[in-house]
């Protein structure tokens, strides 16, 4: 239920984005391109992003029954005027659609949103859903606004009136200018940006006001969240400043959201099952891009410490009752 793609376009939209500095696919050959934002090239990818054919080949290999499709996050345009973000959103939510097309019962896909405009989101959420989307994928953040922003929260409070589920997945990560190297804001700052993300709304308050019937995952297994649980909770109950608007212990509110499987040992998914619990833990790739699992779904086959009915629940059973497939 953590996948991405990038979709093919025409030329024209191709040329059109180009000229306004938006993302857009540069194909080298069948099987290779790049994303390119404006003139720059931003990330090399392969036709699993955009071939529906590419994709359920390798789902057949690793034994991947349904998959579920989100943006890559450069396409989100949260910094754009939000009519242009609006526009773009729908666009790419249509090709989405368009890419499931071949095998609908295997492919399903979350749509996008102009999420820097509560009323534009809220407006395209509908339409989307609408149209076959199966929830809502959007940025941890927009700019200094963490979740618990007032219009961020409002939207939430819609997805689950409407019953979209949510995936927060971290984007424009923080302190960049110290990580240029190594990959490290995807070693280091990308799971510090969810576990931020959990705790705005944890020590927010936010989970007293949004409504339980709000589903929410964050990806890449909660970030760093579940190692420092413990952390939160002693500071809960040893500084009244962390508990200014949080009136319960941080770790009672497990159940208001879920985390993906994609932490990549067997330590750390142990680790995240026992805070999490079977129940909320499911299978997640980060396909296809090569910080993924690269043989979807085997860290939680062959996990040691996991019995049969975890291991369903993680590798579907979850999932299945989280996007009501």
């Amino acid at each position: 239920m953590h996948s991405h793609f990038f979709p093919e376009m025409d030329a024209s939209r191709s040329e059109k984005a180009r000229i306004s500095g938006l993302p857009w696919l540069l194909k080298t050959d069948a099987e290779n391109g790049y994303i390119m934002v404006g003139d720059r090239h931003f990330r090399p990818i392969t036709n699993a992003c955009w071939a529906a054919s590419a994709r359920l080949e390798d789902m057949d290999r690793c034994g991947v029954d349904v998959q579920v499709m989100s943006a890559t996050p450069v396409m989100f345009g949260y910094s754009r005027p939000a009519k242009d973000a609006a526009e773009s959103a729908a666009f790419f939510n249509d090709l989405a659609l368009d890419l499931c097309a071949p095998d609908p019962a295997r492919l399903k896909v979350m749509c996008q949103v102009p999420l820097q405009d509560t009323d534009l989101a809220c407006k395209e959420l509908e339409r989307a859903m609408a149209a076959g989307h199966i929830g809502v994928h959007i940025g941890n953040h927009l700019g200094n606004r963490n979740l618990d922003d007032e219009g961020l929260m409002t939207f939430m409070q819609h997805a689950a009136s409407i019953g979209a589920p949510v995936l927060i997945h971290p984007w424009d990560m923080m302190a960049r200018e110290r990580m240029p190297k190594y990959m490290l804001q995807w070693l280091v700052a990308m799971p510090a940006e969810t576990q931020l993300s959990i705790l705005s709304l944890i020590l927010s308050g936010a989970f007293e006001r949004l409504p339980r019937s709000l589903k929410l995952c964050f990806a890449h297994g909660g970030g760093s969240f579940a190692f420092l649980l413990g952390r939160v909770d002693n500071a809960w109950q040893y500084r009244d400043i962390v508990r200014e608007d949080c009136p319960n212990r941080p770790s009672s509110y497990l159940d208001r959201f879920y985390v993906d499987s994609a932490v990549f040992s067997d330590e750390a998914l142990k680790l995240l099952v026992d805070v999490m619990g079977d129940e909320r833990v499911m299978l997640g790739s980060d396909y296809p891009f090569p910080l993924g699992e690269q043989q979807i779904g085997d860290l939680v086959r062959h996990h040691a410490d996991l019995g049969d009915e975890a291991k369903a629940r993680i590798l579907g059973g979850n999932a299945a009752t989280f996007f009501n497939i």
